[in-house]
């Protein structure tokens, strides 16, 4: 029994040091985001500041309007891309903020887009296309669907809810022009001295 102790302790004494089975398994630092932000490019037209109109479909039949921004910026040396939005009432209050990271896994070769808003978290798929991107979100029997089409400086995103056995749903339709471009989030950084 002591000498399994033992042996135990100076294997983990060993990984601690950097040697040992672990250190060989060591991730690629530089391949991974090299690979992060190779997968990011196909992102790089939402990069800049958005305004336009977003029309809810509320379940009772009306329809809300908010004036609707965006700004969307790489971080992280452009291996990560970060969205904030927000949707403003006809008085200029602010109804709706969200933020989101999207992220590439190489290992698995899968987008993800986690998002922040309205008290609430989630963890979405998420899938570039050529002309834009999807992302969805799965609740059973029934999920979400945002298809967003980016054409030069226009950006069209439609939101349907989907359940089994009957037609989607319109939910949100966007649609946004840019009017400038940024160098959020990455400007503003703390310096070291």
């Amino acid at each position: 029994m002591k000498r399994s102790v033992r042996r135990t302790l100076a294997l983990l004494a060993l990984v601690a040091a950097g040697t040992g089975p672990a250190a060989a398994q060591a991730p690629d630092t530089p391949a991974l985001l090299a690979a992060q932000r190779q997968a990011m490019q196909a992102l790089a037209p939402l990069d800049g500041v958005w305004r336009g109109t977003a029309r809810l479909f509320v379940p009772d039949g009306k329809t809300r309007e908010l004036v609707q921004t965006e700004r969307v910026g790489p971080m992280l040396g452009g291996s990560i891309k970060v969205v904030e939005g927000r949707g403003y009432g006809s008085d200029g209050s602010l109804e709706f903020n969200a933020f989101a990271v999207i992220s590439y896994a190489p290992a698995s070769g899968k987008y993800s887009f986690n998002s922040w808003a309205q008290g609430m978290k989630g963890d979405f798929n998420f899938e570039p296309r050529p002309d834009g991107f999807v992302w969805s979100m799965n609740f059973g029997r029934v999920s979400m669907r945002h298809t967003a089409v980016i054409q030069g400086d226009t950006w069209n995103e439609v939101g349907e809810r989907l359940m089994e056995g009957q037609p989607p749903v319109r939910t949100v339709e966007m649609t946004l022009r840019r009017v400038g471009s940024t160098d959020w989030p990455a400007a503003g950084a703390v310096a070291p001295r």
